[in-house]
């Protein structure tokens, strides 16, 4: 509730003024009468009429209080808010190739900490369609565009690297995968995150021609190159005689190719990023939120219902009926 006009509560002193300075007259109107003894009155019963002399004069000023609060117009407000939002379809390419296992990012290795950072990126998005395709050697689609976070979580959570697929790094594939997966987005923006952390080395379809589908459908991308270059340790796990998980260290020569995620990323109106560690690739996917904002507008219509009237109406009630008991039940003499 709002009051559109509160000066009037103002009066409210000058009716607390009037109600002093009538109770202060009426007590010099009315003089004592000495007694010389209380025994005279003590058998005497007040009267009802008598104990309800005042009852006039606070019906009046109850009258009076609510026609006051009228007068300062109580309103109750109904807002409606209509939000226009246009979203975001995301695509996001996430290498699974088994260089993702070198344990030089936290919490334990290149691969959990992408999953990490991708389902914080998740989070704060607001109304986009997100999918997400894993790649190695061969690429496929993980979960399509869609408005269930949930369900891309759970997916994410169970992302790993696996045997059941080519070996290698297929980005152009996992390129054009993702790219064909906004091809009937009807999104004004359409993006490409892919991460990885090696070279393309496979795939039927090359980077530069996906390149070429990205920018016919105009889909901007942004590239994330995942891990330090140079010689690493990629853990093997094997059994072992009594089927203990025994893990042991291969090495492994890891280069990310800087000069070709660069041109995916320019060409196409995105941004190459490199992250070394967990807190670099967190501050990627901030930097990529910022950028790729969702567009909301807000219409807000506010309508007011006045509350004036029954204040009034219970005022105008109460003042008359105290005046018509003070002339007629509860009338006093002068």
């Amino acid at each position: 509730m709002i009051w559109y006009s509160a000066w009037a509560f103002i009066l409210l002193f000058f009716l607390l003024l009037a109600a002093v300075l009538q109770f202060v007259k009426r007590k010099k109107r009315y003089g004592a009468l000495p007694l010389s003894t209380l025994s005279i009155v003590q058998g005497l019963q007040t009267s009802l009429r008598a104990r309800l002399k005042y009852l006039p004069d606070v019906l009046k000023y109850l009258g009076l209080i609510l026609v006051v609060i009228a007068l300062a117009r109580p309103q109750k407000t109904d807002e409606k808010v209509n939000r226009n939002v246009e979203g975001i379809d995301i695509m996001i390419a996430l290498d699974i190739s088994h260089s993702m296992l070198i344990e030089d990012m936290k919490p334990e290795n290149r691969l959990e900490s992408a999953k990490k950072t991708i389902r914080e990126f998740v989070e704060k998005r607001v109304s986009d369609r997100i999918g997400m395709v894993v790649f190695s050697g061969e690429s496929y689609t993980r979960v399509p565009l869609t408005l269930d976070y949930a369900l891309l979580k759970q997916n994410l959570k169970a992302v790993e690297t696996s045997t059941n697929i080519k070996m290698g790094t297929a980005i152009g594939v996992a390129l054009g995968n993702a790219v064909s997966r906004l091809n009937e987005s009807t999104a004004e923006s359409r993006v490409v995150i892919l991460l990885t952390d090696g070279e393309n080395n496979t795939g039927l379809i090359d980077p530069q021609t996906a390149l070429k589908i990205a920018k016919g459908y105009g889909v901007r991308i942004y590239t994330i190159g995942v891990g330090r270059d140079g010689q690493a340790q990629l853990p093997i796990y094997s059994t072992d005689m009594f089927g203990r998980k025994v893990k042991r260290y291969q090495p492994i020569h890891s280069k990310v190719n800087e000069p070709l995620l660069t041109q995916l990323a320019r060409e196409t109106g995105g941004k190459f990023y490199r992250a070394t560690n967990t807190q670099s690739l967190a501050g990627v996917f901030t930097d990529i939120d910022n950028l790729e904002k969702t567009k909301i507008e807000e219409s807000r219509y506010t309508r007011y219902t006045e509350m004036f009237e029954k204040y009034l109406r219970w005022g105008v009630l109460l003042y008359f009926l105290g005046f018509i008991l003070q002339f007629t039940v509860l009338r006093r003499g002068l």
